[in-house]
């Protein structure tokens, strides 16, 4: 109710300040909203998830607004995406609402303020009732070919604060990140993660679960690959999808020729098509998180009967409010 209050001013603003605007206002006034109780608890990736519905990364790229994201019934919440060093992103404006499509364009550029400020913030609330992921990535001046050394340090950094990592090689809005999905240069990525991963478990006799998050423009020949690096490199688990460049969906909308990945309603297919793909080929050898384009209760029942583990939520959120998390968490 609350969302629905604010909207209609929320989206008189650029996309943007919209944005910011309504994470602030859900921080400040945390403590009215009426915190759905989810139980519908999963064991995944050696984890008791509270319920299987979770935020993407890319809301709260700081860890900023767990207070407040906290109360909206999420079983998990995963921040990011951040990176070794801070930095600004891409210029203004980057963030484009198609709202007849119910759907986002963005090309952030993984704007962050670093690993050093995100763990700060994420230090601030010791006590979680939700599974905290944290998603890394490379800075954006960090040549494709030396990758592997920002996904290190940051996985060296965020290992003992997030109960699981996320790398994310995806992001259609850094140049050159999507070449890591090659079987080649994904093998050797994940070669090191795993080799510095080892070293971490050593060092802290802890296990933190990895997962993969790819991108829902893989050509069909490119999943079984995949696949196969995924096992042999012991990734805990495949996030599938996130934004895509592919317009097909959205033709012919004014919008339409933004540079920038497309997530909501417009990616709901192809996200559903990946999850299908890799389902069939990884059964239950690894759980899949499921994202992109859910935005009603059905198409979250959809997933998790497709083969999904676990499901995220972003763009829906925006153009529907936090009742979403409600409503399927009744349907379940």
């Amino acid at each position: 109710m609350l969302y629905s209050l604010f909207k209609p001013l929320l989206f008189t603003l650029d996309a943007e300040t919209a944005h910011d605007t309504s994470l602030e206002l859900l921080n400040t006034f945390r403590y009215l909203l009426p915190k759905p109780q989810i139980h519908k608890p999963r064991q995944v990736m050696g984890l008791q998830f509270p319920n299987p519905i979770g935020l993407a990364a890319g809301l709260d790229k700081n860890a900023e607004y767990l207070p407040g994201l906290s109360r909206l019934g999420f079983g998990f919440i995963e921040v990011g995406t951040v990176t070794p060093r801070p930095q600004p992103g891409n210029p203004k404006p980057r963030l484009f609402r198609l709202r007849q499509q119910r759907s986002i364009i963005n090309r952030m550029g993984f704007n962050n303020q670093g690993v050093g400020q995100l763990l700060q913030n994420v230090q601030r609330m010791p006590q979680r009732d939700f599974i905290l992921g944290i998603n890394i990535g490379k800075n954006r001046d960090t040549p494709v070919t030396q990758a592997l050394d920002d996904y290190r340090l940051a996985l060296q950094q965020v290992y003992l604060d997030a109960d699981y990592i996320t790398i994310n090689i995806s992001s259609p809005n850094t140049p050159g990140l999507r070449k890591l999905q090659s079987e080649e240069a994904l093998a050797t990525l994940l070669g090191g993660i795993l080799e510095t991963r080892k070293a971490l478990q050593d060092e802290h006799q802890v296990d933190r679960p990895i997962a993969l998050k790819v991108a829902p423009d893989l050509d069909n020949q490119a999943i079984a690959p995949i696949c196969e690096l995924l096992l042999t490199y012991q990734i805990d688990a495949l996030i599938a999808t996130n934004t895509t460049l592919d317009r097909s969906a959205v033709a012919g909308h004014p919008l339409a020729a933004e540079a920038g990945g497309l997530s909501g309603d417009a990616l709901t297919e192809k996200s559903r098509s990946i999850l299908n793909l890799f389902h069939q080929q990884l059964g239950d050898q690894l759980p899949i998180i499921s994202a992109g384009g859910i935005s009603s209760a059905a198409e979250a029942r959809l997933r998790l009967e497709l083969g999904a583990s676990l499901i995220q939520l972003y763009s829906a959120l925006i153009f529907q409010g936090p009742g979403l998390i409600r409503r399927i968490g009744k349907s379940l």
